[in-house]
């Protein structure tokens, strides 16, 4: 593999926004779609993560092949609902977005976790992980299948070389780690100036 697993998700961010700053869709949800094959590397301990990320990114593509003009940028497709008052709906693409820009808040959390505590256990970091971003919003189903996942984490050590590459693997995390959290701060700053940060699943 030429670089890292982090590469085609580093090289995607350069186009994430406009030119006046604006974050658009497509490229932003490509770039959520090039951080799956890192899950893959998880086993079976993200496969939860993976189906519900996979399924938030068709939900908002498919309403942005509507019209891709009018859904050019990724507010769009909220703004469009908080009008309707469809936004809560469990099917929206509102909840879509929130509930993509959670699982990625999770993923950056993992990373650092991976990058700042190199002592710590794969399950450690996942759970530490999980627990400050999804947990409070997770009802206990949810939570209860979460930590069921995590028991089957791979080991630390060949993780870290399964998705090093032949790159610096801990330059393309930090790498992803900045550039990628702003974007999600930016969703939901967004998400709450609408009134829409806080929703809780059952």
């Amino acid at each position: 593999m030429e670089g890292t697993i982090f590469t085609p998700s580093l090289e995607g961010m350069k186009h994430v926004k406009s030119e006046n700053g604006e974050i658009l869709t497509k490229p932003f949800l490509e770039v959520c779609k090039l951080i799956l094959p890192v899950l893959d590397k998880f086993g079976s301990a993200m496969s939860l993560v993976k189906s519900d990320i996979g399924g938030n990114i068709t939900r908002l593509e498919t309403k942005y092949s509507t019209d891709a003009s009018k859904y050019e940028q990724l507010y769009s497709l909220v703004q469009v609902e908080i009008a309707s008052k469809s936004a809560k709906s469990s099917s929206s693409c509102t909840n879509g977005l929130l509930w993509l820009t959670r699982a990625m808040d999770f993923l950056v959390e993992l990373f650092r976790n991976l990058l700042e505590h190199p002592d710590w256990s794969m399950s450690r970091c996942l759970n530490d992980s999980y627990s400050k971003t999804l947990k409070k919003w997770h009802g206990w189903i949810a939570s209860s299948s979460f930590s069921m996942a995590m028991k089957l984490a791979p080991d630390r050590k060949k993780f870290m070389e399964i998705i090093g590459g032949t790159g610096d693997i801990n330059a393309d995390i930090q790498k992803f780690c900045s550039t990628f959290a702003p974007f999600l701060e930016e969703n939901h700053k967004f998400l709450a100036s609408v009134g829409m940060d806080d929703m809780k699943a059952s």
